[in-house]
């Protein structure tokens, strides 16, 4: 037992170095956990003999849940809302058209009986989250025009579909009649769908009743909600991944206590490690010593998938709002994963399919899909003009949080009046955890000591804690037609409510920090602090104390507000 532990320990910081390796000779990190595990197994270095496909079926089940519902939990629905329709129906129907097309090319091009090439086609039929997610952040593909938000939902999304052919194909398999395989199709959709709603609702009002971050039983239930969504809906046939995403983007995009930013964290945690386990495990149980014997078959299903059947899904469902170029990243972002040979793994050890090949074709795919084309992936992205330089893939998940800016830097200018104007460093008390990084005079730069004496006309660049927002601060954009109520106007004629605060004008290509003299001109974007909300807050309470209203000065407050919009 210690030695096991001791090893898996070693495998995990051996992983997570190779992940930092990946990054600098620019092959997909998931590919390392695959070698590293195949090193280890019966054709490596170590020659460990593991071939338990049981065990890892239910290792791979695990790891899955987690993986599919942080894929849902951290995806944010605000951004992924406009791509939303189009990632359902890539997930759904894009992946019931690759697995025919797939399994058209496996019986008439390849050869494989028409049962086995559907079963083929149904297992390696989806995109792989894991893949997607972690060449998307590991490579932070600023992707324009919702790209990024569309694949992330789509990856996330797709594995249920995948298995739900994968059952159905095992119950051909199993010479059921078509209207029980029809039965279980619409069990496995309706019935995963019901409980991914029904356990995400129930999960987020228990939060929100009660405060389960005071003693850190959020995570552990949390642990057990992922548990029920999934295995609820199995137990009446129902589609248990499907249920867990579902019930992941719920959650994840509902006000759930104060603690949610770290269960964020926690959880991404866990879908590292599940990454890890998964793709070890998965090459450990592999012989790479027979790979070559079906090196062939596993080219053509690659070829077929890679340039068939997967760019004929994405052009017939994004024919409509999507460039030629859109539609040829999303097509190659098609990498085959950890699910697919999951899949795998589950038909091998069912009752009506038995053959070892399955697993060796699906894992040689998967090998070839992550190094070739997640290897390519941000070349691609770069060849076809698809990079955004002004955005951030991050902001398309739950977590995101800028990296970069642990700290601002402030420029004040020293007038005449100012009160630091001859002065020293040290004499001057400055915001709590500020520096005074540099200070500039005309053309001289200075490097400031504590004796340095600040003049009139000096520029002072200052460094200052940066702002994480808490949710307090609520910013809203307006756009001025021509016949609005402030078109033509300066701020300072403007009746704003104390709680309201124009802090920036976009005005074509430039951002103006406005004064009480600023014009409001037609075409302008205003970017506005909303406080009311506050403020409501405070009335409410006050009322409830006194027990009297206000109604008239609230009113008038609500109308200035409703006519910010309208014109």
């Amino acid at each position: 037992m210690e030695f096991v532990m001791l090893f898996l320990s070693i495998v995990i910081i051996v992983c997570i170095a190779g992940s930092k390796l990946s990054a600098k000779i620019g092959v997909p990190s998931l590919l390392i956990f695959l070698a590293l595990g195949m090193i280890c197994g019966s054709d490596g270095l170590l020659k460990i003999p593991f071939d338990d496909f049981k065990l890892s079926e239910q290792i791979c089940t695990v790891c899955l849940i987690f993986i599919m519902f942080c894929g849902g939990f951290s995806a944010n629905w605000k951004a992924a809302k406009p791509v939303a329709l189009r990632a359902g129906l890539l997930s759904s129907f894009g992946t019931i058209i690759t697995a025919l097309i797939t399994t058209a090319g496996c019986y008439f091009l390849i050869g494989f009986d028409i049962k086995e090439s559907f079963l083929i086609g149904a297992v390696i039929s989806s995109t792989d989250a894991a893949s997607v997610f972690s060449i998307l952040r590991s490579k932070q593909l600023n992707l324009r025009g919702g790209l990024a938000s569309l694949l992330e939902i789509e990856s996330g999304s797709n594995d249920p579909f995948s298995y739900m052919l994968t059952v159905i194909a095992l119950a051909v398999m199993g010479s059921k009649d078509l209207s029980s395989i029809g039965l279980l199709a619409v069990l496995q959709i309706v019935v995963g769908v019901l409980f991914g709603f029904a356990i995400g609702f129930a999960a987020v009002f228990v939060f929100n009743k009660v405060k389960l971050s005071r003693n850190s039983f959020d995570i552990v239930f949390m642990i057990s909600v992922i548990s029920a969504a999934y295995a609820a809906p199995i137990l009446l046939s129902g589609n248990g991944y499907l249920s867990v995403y579902i019930a992941g983007i719920i959650i994840g995009n509902s006000k759930i206590g104060e603690n949610k930013a770290q269960l964020v964290h926690f959880f991404d945690g866990i879908t590292g490690l599940s990454q890890i386990m998964l793709f070890f495990l998965l090459g450990l149980l592999s012989n790479p010593s027979q790979l070559p014997g079906i090196l062939l078959p596993a080219l053509a299903i690659f070829a077929i998938m890679t340039f068939i059947s997967r760019p004929a899904a994405v052009f017939a469902i994004c024919s409509v709002g999507y460039t030629w170029r859109d539609r040829l990243f999303i097509a190659w972002s098609g990498l085959r994963g950890a699910s697919s040979i999951a899949f795998a793994i589950m038909a091998l050890v069912s009752d009506f399919y038995s053959n070892n090949n399955l697993f060796n074709i699906v894992l040689c795919v998967c090998l070839i899909s992550v190094a070739f084309q997640g290897t390519l992936l941000p070349k691609v992205a770069i060849k076809l003009g698809l990079i955004d330089n002004e955005s951030s893939v991050l902001k398309t998940f739950n977590d995101y949080q800028d990296e970069t800016e642990q700290f601002n830097m402030m420029r004040i200018f020293v007038s005449d009046s100012h009160s630091w104007s001859g002065h020293k460093i040290s004499d001057i008390s400055f915001p709590e955890d500020s520096l005074v990084l540099m200070i500039k005079h005309g053309d001289e730069t200075i490097v400031p000591k504590g004796n340095t004496v600040i003049n009139a006309g000096d520029d002072v660049i200052l460094s200052v804690p940066s702002y994480r927002d808490s949710g307090d601060i609520k910013l809203k954009e307006y756009e001025i037609g021509q016949k609005h109520l402030w078109c033509n106007k300066t701020i300072k004629e403007l009746d704003l409510p104390a709680t309201l605060l124009i802090i920036m004008i976009k005005r074509g290509g430039d951002m103006i920090v406005p004064n009480g003299s600023t014009r409001i001109k037609q075409g302008d974007i205003l970017v506005v602090s909303d406080q009311s909300h506050n403020e409501k807050e405070v009335k409410c309470e006050q009322r409830n104390n006194t027990e009297k209203s206000d109604n008239e000065e609230i009113n008038t407050d609500e109308e200035i507000y409703a006519s910010i919009g309208k014109e």
